[in-house]
């Protein structure tokens, strides 16, 4: 192992979106165990600092790797396609009209069932473009449509969290 390898190489996995939940945790708990600052108590402080940053590393790996949308922006930007979402913001004009439409919902909405209306759309929307992700970069190896994947599950996750606050305070 290597504290420069990428997040795949360092779990062990093979580059791709396509991945194993269960084998991502396994994963996870077995290079925490391997590296935990503990297990190097006896070598000294230095072999403890080494360690700490591999539990760093490790533990920065698999938040990445677990998280689909976060995985495949680093999959994007493996492959040098960064989704730089601050400064791109161009997306299809049906998608922005289905934003404005959930917005303009979303500040009408009275009920819980208005809410879950909206989140009930949104969650459709984002399972396909998880799947738009996957063919784009395991399949197709289409990076921009991916990066254009990405940036729409990024919309829906941040108006997903919206619907959710929205939801507490009527709940």
């Amino acid at each position: 192992m290597n504290l420069q390898d990428d997040d795949f190489t360092l779990f062990g996995l093979t580059q791709q979106f396509a991945q194993d939940r269960t084998a991502i945790d396994a994963r996870w708990k077995d290079l925490q165990r391997e590296a935990h600052p503990d297990k190097f108590a006896a070598q000294g402080a230095a072999a403890q600092r080494v360690a700490m940053q591999w539990s760093v590393r490790i533990n920065e790996a698999y938040q990445r790797l677990k998280d689909p949308l976060k995985r495949a922006a680093y999959l994007c930007e493996l492959a040098g396609h960064a989704v730089n979402a601050h400064s791109n913001t161009a997306m299809s004009s049906a998608f922005l009209m289905q934003q404005m439409e959930w917005r303009e919902g979303l500040e009408e909405a009275t009920t819980v069932l208005d809410l879950d209306k909206i989140a009930t759309q949104a969650a459709q929307e984002r399972r396909e473009q998880l799947q738009k992700c996957e063919h784009s970069l395991d399949v197709a190896h289409d990076y921009p449509a991916a990066v254009a994947a990405v940036r729409t599950l990024m919309f829906i996750d941040k108006l997903q969290q919206e619907l959710d606050q929205r939801l507490d305070v009527m709940e």
